[in-house]
């Protein structure tokens, strides 16, 4: 029998225990705060500094002002410069009362009224950005016409963080005046991460509820005042037109790729194209084309089959890019610790910009077509899924409401092309020479994902998650669990290891399966299976680079997906572990297990090789995408222990955990394949550009292999050019296979690694690159015989 005060006791025990989970939740939402504050603190600090630089020449502009050689009128100096002195003003005294809050943390601190007078201050940047086309206007008259005043606002200086090796950076005038605009919308967007990591009963919720409605409220203030024929920017039942979504998105037209940007209104889409005026320096848009929303319809299967064909960009083009981009950030990264000449490095960014830009155009290949009903159709090429659901999901959602179709006049079409410039919420084409240099550089190294499970799906179906992570400006597609069958709550429990590549963000796609052979999408031959949900999150280095597991949820169109991670940095990777059980295979060297095996290759190299090309040969994205971590420590298991059960157990196992064992073993060797001894010189042999001394030096450097790692490189070799003969099916080609396998069979000893690197920027830079092109070399080579090659010997016995 409960008795009162057993149930009184039981009460008061889940009671605490709630407090405590509320406790504990709280904490991390104030840890959070934190982390969202040293962030924009970091960021101030630039802004203060970009706005000292656009001040520091208005003073001698303005002494010369009143002499007999003026540069500028006074006039001139006060439409050019107009608010800037206040508006340093009142972030100068915002930074400083926010700083020492930050500095000495302390979860009880506030710092809302900072915030909220910061809000009310907003007046004087509304008369910057009514003054704000006057003063661009007047500073390009003003350079055209004076020699003096143009070499000032081509490179004025500004200074770097004080904890940034960077003393400073050369910034353009037309660059620094447009810093306040952009300023209050990276205001608004940290009172939104502010005000959800902070609880509701802390006495800055209200004061940051404040400052953001005030925020919000001058930001469609400032977007309905881009023009004063303002009521031409209407649609046509007499509502306020708003930009709802824009983005840079490559546009198949006439037969070619060409980079547009795309702006999504409430009524309707504009596809336009970035255009400079022949002064050269203020950008404006050239409408391409755009379609009422009324009359926009996406196609059905049976009319993408009747559209002509996506051809894909070839792979060994994109990988020569990816390879120009890296040696060209070296050589960035090179002249600015040796303070090389600003105009050296602007020549070298320029040079990479147009290989990124190249990479950009010519990478995405999932289609997204739209028609207007009238019969004209449109295609884009996307780089993931992902981006295809959110523009496709955005542009249904608005076609709910009552839309009626129109037909705009040159007039109201110049005017809304007009508007583009300011309410534009991507500025800048997405490439990383397009980022501040404060920017993080992102992630180098492996994440570990565990996708746990998943909630709130309204019935059963078959269900399973892919996860992409971003490389080189695009998204790429890493892991997908397995088909959990006819539930609402899917379990998978699966973990994945992925390589990351500079990478900053994580996506998880959720799927339903589709078995119905008759939807199949003409353009790249594969099955449709149906998102439903998607999620994005940062991978924010000081979240992540911890050891422990971090597990988090994400929460995606009503369904929430449960995953945990962890970071391991690449040049802890790097680091080979010799196995203590020297009666296994992995940690082993290779000469030993094939002198105890008496074998020429292992045999776990045999068998994985036999059932990949048994059953996976055609398996899309064979070895890119990721195994389940548990299935594949379960076969290195069984291989260790010489189990006799291992043809059994690899029958039933899933392929991409074969062939990530595959991939695991050779990760996991003492010292690569190619070994540390002969790494420099295989560096130095991919660079040669006389192709007869590459093929003798690459040759040389096989015969100077040991038999064991020759011949077991030899057998892979050959393996991996049979998988890229079925690319049409696997979407794997040499490229693919060579940047899957080039820097786990070649990699820098850690001695090497220490004294080559410089950042782990530098690690995916140009060691990993190299590393991809010495595999890519021997995967292009006709065959090479391990007896040919060691019957030359004799003519080549230079030491390497």
């Amino acid at each position: 029998m409960i008795t009162p005060s057993r149930l009184q006791d039981s009460r008061e025990l889940i009671l605490g225990k709630h407090l405590e989970l509320c406790l504990v939740e709280a904490g991390k939402g104030l840890e959070m705060r934190k982390l969202v504050l040293s962030g924009f603190l970091a960021s101030e600090e630039i802004y203060i500094n970009q706005l000292e630089a656009l001040l520091l020449p208005m003073k001698p502009l303005k002494a010369t002002a009143t002499t007999s050689q003026p540069v500028l009128t006074i006039q001139q100096i006060e439409t050019i410069f107009y608010k800037i002195q206040d508006i340093y003003e009142i972030h100068k005294e915002f930074y400083d009362n926010l700083c020492p809050k930050v500095q000495q943390w302390d979860s009880q601190v506030t710092m809302g009224h900072l915030f909220q007078k910061l809000a009310s201050q907003l007046g004087v940047y509304k008369a910057f950005v009514d003054n704000y086309k006057v003063a661009l206007e007047t500073a390009e008259k003003c350079s055209q016409s004076n020699n003096q005043f143009q070499k000032i606002s081509e490179e004025l200086k500004v200074k770097g963080p004080k904890d940034s090796r960077d003393s400073h950076t050369s910034v353009t005038m037309e660059a620094l005046l447009y810093k306040p605009i952009d300023r209050v919308t990276r205001s608004t967007l940290v009172l939104h991460d502010l005000l959800k990591h902070t609880p509701v009963d802390h006495p800055d919720y209200p004061l940051l509820q404040d400052a953001l409605r005030i925020s919000q409220n001058f930001l469609s203030s400032i977007n309905e005042d881009i023009d004063p024929r303002r009521t031409a920017v209407t649609t046509p039942k007499g509502e306020t037109r708003q930009l709802v979504k824009d983005g840079f998105l490559v546009e198949v037209s006439e037969g070619s790729r060409k980079l547009r940007h795309v702006f999504l209104f409430t009524d309707v889409l504009l596809c336009a194209k970035l255009k400079k005026t022949s002064a050269g320096k203020h950008q404006q848009y050239d409408c391409k084309w755009y379609i009422p929303l009324a009359d926009l319809v996406f196609p059905s299967p049976e009319e993408s089959e009747a559209s002509p064909q996506v051809h894909p960009f070839p792979d060994h083009e994109l990988e020569d890019m990816k390879m120009k981009i890296s040696a060209l950030k070296s050589e960035i990264q090179k002249e600015k610790a040796n303070k090389g000449q600003s105009r050296a490095i602007e020549r070298l960014k320029k040079k990479m910009f147009e290989n990124e830009f190249l990479l950009l155009l010519n990478s995405p290949t999932i289609p997204f077509r739209i028609h207007n009903r009238n019969g004209k159709s449109y295609l884009f090429l996307l780089s993931s899924d992902y981006e295809r659901s959110e523009w496709r999901e955005a542009i249904q959602k608005l076609q709910k409401k009552d839309l009626q179709a129109f037909v705009l006049s040159s007039v109201e079409l110049q005017v809304l092309t007009g508007s583009c410039f300011k309410l534009r919420t991507v500025h800048n084409i997405p490439v990383t020479s397009n980022k501040d240099d404060d920017e993080s550089p992102g992630l180098y190294g492996f994440l570990h994902v565990i996708v746990h499970s998943a909630k709130g799906f309204k019935q059963s179906a078959n269900l399973y998650c892919t996860l992409e992570v971003d490389s080189f400006g695009y998204f790429v597609s890493k892991a997908k669990t397995r088909v959990f069958r006819d539930t609402t709550e899917p379990k998978w429990d699966e973990e994945f290891e992925i390589e990351l590549e500079g990478s900053q963000s994580l996506r998880i796609l959720c799927y339903e399966k589709c078995y119905d052979k008759t939807k199949v999408n003409k353009d790249n031959n594969e099955i449709v299976d149906k998102i439903m949900g998607k999620g994005q999150i940062q991978l924010d280095p000081q979240t992540v680079e911890t050891k422990n597991w971090h597990t988090d949820v994400i929460e995606m169109n009503g369904i929430k997906v449960e995953f945990s991670m962890k970071f391991t940095s690449r040049d802890m990777s790097l680091k080979r572990t010799p196995s203590k059980k020297q009666s296994g295979v992995f940690g082993v060297k290779i000469s030993v297990v094939t002198k105890r095996e008496r074998s020429k290759v292992p045999y776990i190299v045999r068998q994985c090789v036999e059932e990949v090309e048994k059953r996976g040969i055609e398996e899309v994205g064979i070895y890119r995408i990721s195994g389940v971590a548990t299935d594949i420590q379960a076969l290195k298991a069984v291989f260790d222990a010489n189990n006799k059960d291992i043809l059994l157990m690899l029958s039933d196992m899933d392929i991409n955990a074969i062939a990530g064992t595959l991939k695991l073993y050779f990760r996991e060797l003492p010292e690569p394949l190619l070994t540390d001894r002969l790494y420099p010189a295989f560096m130095e042999g991919i660079a040669l550009s006389d192709p007869a001394a590459k093929e003798n030096c690459m040759m040389h450097l096989l015969r100077s292999l040991p038999d064991p790692n020759l011949i077991t490189f030899l057998f892979l070799l050959e393996h991996l050019k049979r998988v890229a003969e079925k690319e049409p099916v696997n979407k794997m080609s040499l490229h693919n296979l060579a940047t899957v396998f080039g820097p786990t069979l070649l990699r820098p000893s850690e001695v090497e690694s220490k004294a080559h690197l410089t950042s782990a920027a530098d690690i995916w830079s140009h060691d990993v690159m190299a590393q991809v092109q010495v595999l890519l070399y021997y995967l292009q080579h006709p065959p090479i015989s391990f007896a040919e090659l060691k019957r030359n010997t004799l003519y080549f016995s230079t030491d390497v």
